[in-house]
C-alpha cells in the first residue's frame, strides 16, 4: 500500500526566517509517526502545511494519494486534525458537539448516530455524553477534542500535543485511545513534548531542529545511530569476579565489570545477547538471582542530536 501521507522537500519561510527547510517523510497505514523537536523547530509550520492551512513555498504533500494545498478539498476530507488548543463548544454536550461537527462533514441520520456511539466509546465519554463540555475536566475536554477529529473516519489523524495540561489518568486514557486507533489501521501523526509518550506510541520518530529532520527511525535505529549501548545488570551469588572474563570474551559484549554481587555488562542489543551472557555467568559458577536491562531512551538521542531538552 502507498503511504497515507507523503511530504517531499518541504520549505517555508516567514520573511527572512526559514521555518521549514527541506523536510521529507512519510507515514504508512496503521503507523504512528512522531515529530519531536524543541520549541521553534518547525513542527507547527509543518503540521499547518500538511493540514492544508498553510501553503509550502516549495515541495509537495499528498494525503491518501491526493495533493494537499490550502485550496484543495478532497485531501482535507482524509484528515482529522486535533489541535493543541481545544476546538469544542463548551456550552454544548459531548453528543451535541459531535453531532454538530459530524454534520459539517456531511454526516447525517442513522449513520451519524452510529458513529457518535462508536466515537464516544473510543474516547471513554459514553457515560458523560449528555453533560455540557464546560463541566468536563481538562482531560475529558481533550478526549472530546480527539473524538471530533475521529468522527468522519479520517485516513490520517494529526494529534498536536493532545495531552498538554491533563492529569495522569486522563493522559493514559488518551494514549490508550491512540494505540487502539493505530491498531485499527489509522495513520497517526503525533507531536508531543513528553518523550515517554513518543517511546510508547510511535513506530518511528523524526527529530526536527532548525527546520530540518536531523534524524529519523525507530527507537532502536536512533539509539544505534548515536552509538548508545544497552546495559545488563546481573545480581547473584558465587565468584562474581571470576565470571567477568568469561562474559567479556563474548563477541557481542563491549565491556563487563564486577561490583559487589553485581556484574554490569555493556552490549549493543541486550535482547540478542542476554542468553549468552547468562550462560557464561552460569558456566563460571555464578547463580544469577536477578537480571535488569537498561536501554538508552529517546531523551539521550534528542540531547545528543540537538543539544537541547525536548521542552526547551
Amino acid at each position: 500500500m502507498p503511504p497515507v501521507l507523503q511530504c517531499r522537500n518541504l520549505h517555508r519561510s516567514f520573511g527572512d526566517t526559514r521555518a521549514v527547510d527541506g523536510i521529507t517523510f512519510e507515514v504508512a497505514e496503521g503507523e504512528t509517526y512522531g515529530l519531536l523537536g524543541p520549541n521553534g523547530a518547525g513542527k507547527t509550520t509543518t503540521i499547518s502545511m500538511i493540514a492544508g492551512l498553510l501553503d509550502a513555498d516549495e515541495g509537495d504533500i499528498t494525503v491518501a494519494g491526493r495533493p494537499m494545498t490550502t485550496s484543495t478539498i478532497e485531501a482535507k476530507r482524509s484528515i482529522g486534525l486535533v489541535p493543541q488548543d481545544l476546538a469544542i463548544y463548551p456550552d454544548l454536550t459531548a453528543r451535541e458537539n459531535l453531532r454538530f461537527f459530524g454534520r459539517l462533514q456531511g454526516m447525517k441520520g442513522t449513520d451519524l448516530d452510529a458513529r457518535l456511539a462508536e466515537v464516544l466509546d473510543v474516547v471513554g465519554l459514553t457515560d458523560r455524553a449528555d453533560d455540557r463540555a464546560e463541566d468536563y475536566s481538562g482531560g475529558m475536554k481533550r478526549r472530546l477534542n480527539i473524538g471530533i477529529g475521529l468522527l468522519h473516519k479520517p485516513e490520517l489523524l494529526i494529534l498536536d500535543e493532545p495531552t498538554v495540561g491533563v492529569d495522569p489518568q486522563s493522559r493514559n486514557a488518551i494514549l490508550e485511545s491512540v494505540e487502539a486507533l493505530a491498531g485499527g489501521g489509522m495513520a497517526v501523526l503525533y507531536t508531543t513534548h513528553y518523550m515517554e509518550e513518543a517511546e510508547r506510541l510511535c513506530d518511528r520518530v523524526a527529530i526536527v531542529d532548525n527546520g530540518t529532520i536531523v534524524a529519523e527511525g525507530t527507537h532502536r535505529e536512533l539509539i544505534t545511530r548515536i552509538g548508545q549501548h544497552d546495559l545488563i545488570r546481573l545480581t547473584g551469588t558465587g565468584d562474581v569476579a571470576a565470571a567477568v572474563p568469561a562474559i567479556a570474551a563474548l563477541a557481542a559484549v563491549e565491556r563487563a565489570v564486577a561490583a559487589d554481587d553485581r556484574i554490569e555488562v555493556t552490549v549493543g542489543q541486550a535482547g540478542a545477547v542476554l542468553p549468552d551472557v547468562l550462560a557464561a555467568a552460569s558456566g563460571a559458577g555464578v547463580h544469577v538471582s536477578g537480571v535488569e536491562v537498561v536501554e538508552p531512551d529517546l531523551e539521550a538521542v534528542f540531547l545528543r542530536l540537538t543539544g537541547r531538552a525536548l521542552r526547551d
